[in-house]
């Protein structure tokens, strides 16, 4: 058999966790191979040991059926293995061609040969359809053509092996369409493919073959087109998992959330949100559907105190709080899921324990006078912990960097939760989350709904949208499209006013 990559009985252990425990992996030259499992189930490790970021306790691999040592990641890229990571590694000052010749410069004596570079780095994007501009900056270039120029990154640097790690969780629909066009172009010129995700309608509609990984062990391996989604789900997980979000009908209290034709300015100080109004009652939950980029984050923004509107206010069980700090939102009752759990959610070189009570800590009984009470925080931490199911090594004295991006983004919204907010302004809630965790954090807001709360859902999946809301109200280019019920729309529907083709007779809020 021709195999690109073998891992075999790949063993790995940090401290208090088995990351890997004899996981077996081969990947064919030329196929797409998914490796699917839960968040913290071992494949970003697995993945970081074939790119020579860790080494593995024991077990050996393979490449072109020989047996190598990957030392580090430059020994990956001479064998032929590239990887993208989850969070990319560009700077965004610098332009794509910069990027992707920092640390593979080629010169001319003592002279950068940009120009050289550039015309290879065109040739490469026209060869696989990647489209990239090779004078743009990357600040300027949404974050799906940043991907493409972590792509370009490994094709010329000769990679054979492309390792993508959850290469969708920040793409918009039509992006994920355009990547598994990539894809297939690259497999078409002879490369191999490994897909870490947990995204069981991405597996289905690209890979070959799929590595089911629970836990740190090798559950098996399946061929994708003869494999149903529910098998791999419980393959994954371990039980049978439903994709539906089991809820009673609303039944709508107060008004909490009042936003009045507000409008909001984004970085580059246009109106990113114009005019806007809305409002969330006690007990419902409102989806906010768009593509991205289309003043949400502004919205919330708003919302949250961290980014002052131009006009318009918005008013909390009737209070204006237009003006108010962020500290005293929450005071009042604002919980805010963020967008970006490791810029907004999370300090990364700080415990669990600590990130548990950012806002809290000034309270009692988390101190006192000043003086933090340690015993208190980490009983906090803990209870979050456990009601969560946040996996990490060593419990609520974790460094927050450590954990596995799913688990970090359990522990935010069980932060969130415990704060007991009247509104829960939760923004891509399940990104990054696998079926089984998304499961529980679809019932938990559904909780916090029945519980009477209000609930403001951003989310770039319109099945989640069309799942978890009540009402959903549509933006396009910054402006309310309409507001409809959840149970009278369907994704065609959405998907239309989420171009901007207004519902017919589409009920005002």
């Amino acid at each position: 058999m021709d195999y690109a990559v073998e891992m075999l009985d790949i063993r790995k252990e940090f401290p208090g966790i088995v990351a890997n425990d004899d996981i077996t992996l081969r990947l064919k030259r030329g196929e797409i191979h998914a490796l699917l499992g839960e968040n913290g189930a071992g494949k970003s490790t697995l993945m970081g040991i074939l790119f020579g970021m860790y080494q593995a306790d024991r077990g050996m691999i393979k490449v072109s059926g020989k047996e190598v040592r990957i030392g580090n990641p430059n020994v990956a890229t001479k064998l032929g293995i590239g990887m993208v990571h989850q969070h990319f590694k560009l700077v965004s000052t610098f332009t794509v061609t910069e990027n992707i010749i920092l640390g593979s410069e080629t010169r001319k004596g003592l002279v950068l040969d940009v120009k050289t570079a550039s015309k290879r780095i065109e040739q490469l994007s026209q060869r696989y359809g990647l489209n990239v501009d090779p004078h743009a900056k990357i600040e300027d270039i949404s974050v799906g053509m940043q991907q493409r120029v972590e792509i370009l990154k490994m094709l010329y640097r000769d990679a054979e092996v492309l390792i993508l790690d959850e290469p969708t969780a920040v793409l918009t629909p039509q992006e994920i369409l355009d990547l598994g066009i990539i894809m297939k172009n690259l497999i078409g010129e002879g490369k191999s493919i490994i897909l870490i995700t947990h995204k069981l309608k991405e597996i289905k509609a690209n890979a070959h073959r799929c590595t089911v990984i629970r836990r740190g062990k090798t559950i098996g391996t399946v061929d994708v087109a003869s494999t149903s989604e529910l098998v791999m789900a419980e393959m994954m997980v371990g039980r049978s998992v439903t994709f539906k979000v089991d809820k009673k009908a609303a039944s709508p209290g107060e008004i909490v959330l009042q936003v009045d034709s507000l409008s909001v300015n984004n970085n580059k100080k246009c109106l990113a949100l114009n005019n806007f109004s809305l409002e969330v009652r006690a007990g419902e939950i409102v989806g906010i559907a768009g593509v991205d980029g289309n003043g949400q984050s502004e919205l919330v923004e708003a919302i949250a105190g961290l980014r002052k509107p131009e006009s318009g206010s918005v008013r909390l069980k009737g209070e204006e709080i237009t003006g108010l700090s962020v500290r005293s939102r929450i005071h009042r009752g604002i919980g805010h899921i963020p967008e970006d759990r490791q810029k907004r959610g999370l300090v990364l070189d700080y415990t669990i324990a600590e990130n548990m009570v950012l806002e809290v800590y000034h309270r009692e009984p988390h101190s006192k006078r000043g003086i933090l009470n340690k015993a208190a925080i980490k009983q906090y931490a803990e209870r979050i912990i456990a009601s969560f199911d946040v996996r990490s090594g060593q419990g609520a004295s974790s460094i927050v960097r450590s954990l596995s991006g799913g688990n970090q983004q359990k522990a935010i919204i069980g932060r969130e939760i415990e704060l007991n907010p009247d509104l829960l302004i939760a923004v891509q809630p399940t990104r990054g989350l696998d079926v089984g965790s998304i499961e529980y954090i679809h019932r938990r807001l559904v909780e916090q709904r029945d519980k009477g709360k209000a609930v403001l859902l951003i989310s770039l999946e319109l099945d989640e949208i069309l799942n978890l809301s009540d009402r959903i109200a549509v933006l396009n280019q910054g402006e309310r499209i309409g507001v409809v019920n959840a149970s009278e729309t369907n994704e065609n529907e959405i998907g239309m006013m989420m171009a901007g083709v207004t519902a017919e007779g589409g009920g005002e809020a």
